[in-house]
């Protein structure tokens, strides 16, 4: 078994520190608009939108983004967005979108599904120069609850199956800190995505549920990046009615995906694309990014190698209990 101190050796060091303790690359110009050779094999570019917020909103903060890569690359492209994590897994399974962003759960159960046939590009910088977020677990304010140990005969709503931060990480760090999460919890359930579990916990369907977050930043205002600063921003939400009760370790930031079978040309245009986007085009990154931060970071599937071990370690879970 992965133990918390195990996974947490494995996934410290370069990766995830500010980058000032890194070697600096200057980021690339944003590539001139153009036809390119590679449209031949790739004539449209379909990018997956993982669910967990509502449809209209995705659609919406992705569209200039959408329009900035049509008019860059001269090909269509076209969006799908997803009912849940699952749906943008599936659909490069079956070989149906060109790129998407995902949670590095999400990836490494895409790198599993499709025995090696998608690869990460890039994974976006935090404000503070790094490449890692939080999981958290929140409550209602006039719930009483400001603790784990208060959690116990509760209810606990996870994000999705596949995401990182919203259901693997927390039930693993749970579960190796002693919390037997069958027994701990009055029930557990799945609400459809980050935004809806937040919703979940305030109308009073359960009491707490883990979602995402840069962990730096104003707290008050929902931390710098993440799901609780985009459903503040968007009037949905006021950190005063929530408890932070329990944070995780730093988790990797979830990488851009693409197929490993595209061209190597494509791959590289589309990463020259984004490592120059938040300077070139600053509100397509912030609205795309949930917030921004200190733009992006060449990346290669070994980053994310001890989250495959973890995804594997819960489907022996999930069989041992079938």
């Amino acid at each position: 078994m992965i133990t918390r101190r195990t996974l947490a050796g494995l996934m410290a060091g370069a990766a995830l520190l500010p980058a000032a303790t890194r070697a600096q690359q200057a980021a690339p110009a944003m590539p001139a608009a153009g036809e390119r050779p590679w449209a031949k094999q790739v004539p449209q570019i379909r990018i997956g939108l993982l669910g967990g917020e509502n449809e209209a909103d995705r659609l919406g903060r992705f569209d200039a983004y959408r329009k900035l890569i049509e008019d860059t690359f001269k090909v269509p492209v076209r969006l799908f967005p997803a009912a849940d994590y699952a749906g943008v897994m599936q659909a490069f399974s079956a070989g149906q979108i060109e790129a998407s962003s995902m949670g590095a759960s999400g990836y490494a159960g895409a790198r599993l599904d499709t025995n090696g046939a998608v690869e990460p590009l890039v994974v976006p910088l935090e404000n503070d120069g790094s490449s890692s977020y939080i999981s958290v677990m929140v409550t209602r304010k006039d719930s009483g609850i400001t603790s784990l140990e208060q959690m116990k005969g509760k209810s606990l709503a996870w994000a999705d199956p596949n995401s990182t931060s919203g259901y693997l990480i927390p039930r693993s760090e749970l579960r190796n800190s002693g919390v037997d999460i069958n027994g701990y919890f009055s029930r557990t359930g799945f609400a459809g995505g980050h935004e809806q579990a937040v919703v979940a916990v305030l109308q009073k369907q359960y009491d707490a549920c883990c979602t995402w977050a840069s962990g730096i930043g104003d707290e008050s205002q929902g931390f710098s990046r993440g799901n609780l600063q985009a459903m503040v921003s968007k009037g949905m939400l006021k950190m005063s009615d929530l408890n932070l009760i329990w944070k995780s370790r730093p988790i990797p930031n979830g990488p851009l995906v693409v197929r490993s079978a595209l061209p190597a040309a494509f791959k590289e245009d589309f990463t020259a694309f984004h490592m120059a986007l938040p300077t070139a085009h600053p509100k397509v990154y912030a609205d795309i990014e949930r917030g921004g931060g200190k733009g992006y970071e060449r990346v290669t599937h070994a980053m994310f190698e001890p989250i495959v071990q973890l995804r594997r370690e819960e489907a022996a879970e999930r069989r041992r209990r079938s």
